[in-house]
């Protein structure tokens, strides 16, 4: 059957006794299992072919491409942005990991693929299209992408509707991503960076909750922490990218407008990007304060933060993994710039292994295809069905007890509650589901670890 013909795209390496290099080239493997639009003669998963190839018809705009957002087929374009920030940082910062994994390349292409569904939806000056399909739609229907028949409506922001979190965080993604292309590919770096600065004057200049625009997305990524954290970090990620002094200063004119000196982060995720920009703003400007806003961050992590029984970090319900990954990211992020290295590293590798089977109670990982036991049952639409011509829908998907038909290699699934439970079950997407903004810190982080061992 089909599913043993999926065979693990990424060889084991020397490093044990977890191999952090074979778990990084899986990520990207995930991501191309995530890809919408025409695919690339080089895509490797065997069971995707081109799909939502309409995807804009209906405002006159060829909005296909980017990435579905998780389980679902919907392109949400706040957390996909946030995905290629992190995917960039990640390989900006711990690039020498990635290339002694060899996935400098694959990262790249991941990235690109973003970037550039990001700039064919900025249609116009002040006008951004966020996201393609509904919730309200997609999440009633399963099918294989490849099959989809229903309406997938497009939704924009525009200097009347305006929505500064997501024009911001686009910003950040493709000033950060043409770090990554400026020395090798200026046309593509060139065209990402005016795109990033006039996204960036469009989220600073037009101020608006994305989402009471685009107002579909509030089921599922609701701007809980307003905009003021996307603001300060576009303006970062503009800083780093042309080392101008007016995105510095505008930078700071956003930390003390939205009272950042008085914040306290909690999450570091695609809705709040807070410990972030303690980080970036104390790399690029070296101040003190950061530094100490970013120790207090990592020392609540390691003392007063939540964990379950097992040694997981818990900062939220709905993907604790992810969560877990996107805060080890950071540690091992400050390890590598000097700051309490030895505990940082260790922190972050701890955090890490046990999304990656070092935990105790159920001695599994939780990245699908890694390692000898792992999560069979992702919340995925695609690897959840058999092979064409065999039907596909919710009834098949939910009563099937099987694994899925096709190994969704290298997805990190949702992962346990607070008192450590897990279960392994399609159905339960708040465990089990995959994400691309699950992936996306994790994927830096085993760079990281990559370089460490």
């Amino acid at each position: 059957g089909a599913a043993q013909a999926d065979e693990n795209p990424c060889e084991p390496s020397d490093i044990s006794p977890i191999d952090y290099q074979q778990a990084l080239c899986m990520s990207f493997f995930f991501y191309e299992a995530q890809r919408s639009g025409k695919l690339p003669e080089n895509n490797r998963v065997s069971w995707r072919g081109d799909s939502a190839l309409d995807d804009g018809s209906d405002v006159g705009h060829d909005l296909t491409g980017g990435y579905y957002d998780a389980g679902d087929l919907v392109k949400y374009g706040f957390p996909m942005s946030f995905t290629i920030t992190m995917l960039a940082w990640g390989l900006i910062d711990f690039s020498d990991g990635y290339s002694k994994a060899g996935q400098t390349d694959y990262a790249l292409e991941a990235i690109k693929w973003g970037t550039d569904y990001f700039i064919k939806c900025y249609t116009s000056t002040n006008e951004f299209w966020g996201q393609v399909g509904t919730g309200a739609i997609d999440h009633a229907l399963w099918n294989r992408p490849e099959n989809m028949t229903e309406e997938r409506p497009s939704f924009k922001i525009d200097a009347e509707n305006p929505g500064s979190e997501l024009a911001a965080e686009t910003a950040a993604a493709l000033a950060a991503s043409y770090i990554l292309y400026k020395d090798t590919d200026a046309d593509s770096a060139d065209q990402m960076l005016a795109v990033a600065q006039e996204l960036y004057e469009f989220a600073d200049n037009f101020r608006g909750i994305y989402d009471d625009v685009i107002t579909d997305a509030a089921d599922s990524y609701h701007s809980w922490s307003g905009y003021g954290d996307e603001l300060v970090w576009a303006g970062l990620w503009l800083y780093r990218a042309t080392e101008n002094e007016t995105y510095l200063t505008r930078a700071k004119g956003h930390w003390d407008e939205f009272n950042f000196q008085y914040s306290a982060a909690f999450q570091f995720s695609w809705d709040d990007k807070t410990a972030g920009v303690y980080a970036l703003f104390w790399l690029l400007e070296g101040s003190q304060t950061y530094l100490d806003h970013l120790n207090t961050y990592l020392d609540y992590l390691q003392n007063t933060a939540p964990y379950t029984p097992e040694g997981l970090v818990f900062l939220s319900s709905w993907g604790s993994n992810r969560h877990a990954a996107n805060v080890a990211f950071l540690a091992l992020w400050a390890a590598k710039q000097g700051v309490d290295t030895a505990q940082n590293s260790q922190w972050g590798q701890e955090q890490m292994d046990q999304l990656l089977g070092a935990n105790s109670r159920y001695n599994m990982t939780f990245v699908v295809g890694f390692g000898d036991k792992y999560p069979e049952r992702p919340h995925h639409r695609a690897s959840s069905c058999p092979d064409p011509p065999e039907a596909c829908n919710f009834g098949w998907a939910y009563t099937q007890p099987g694994p899925n038909p096709h190994v969704l290699y290298g997805g990190l699934v949702g992962g346990p509650d607070e008192n450590g439970d897990y279960e392994d079950d399609r159905s339960n997407y708040e465990q089990n589901e995959v994400a691309c903004d699950y992936n996306a810190a994790y994927s830096g982080a085993l760079a990281a670890l990559v370089e460490l061992s």
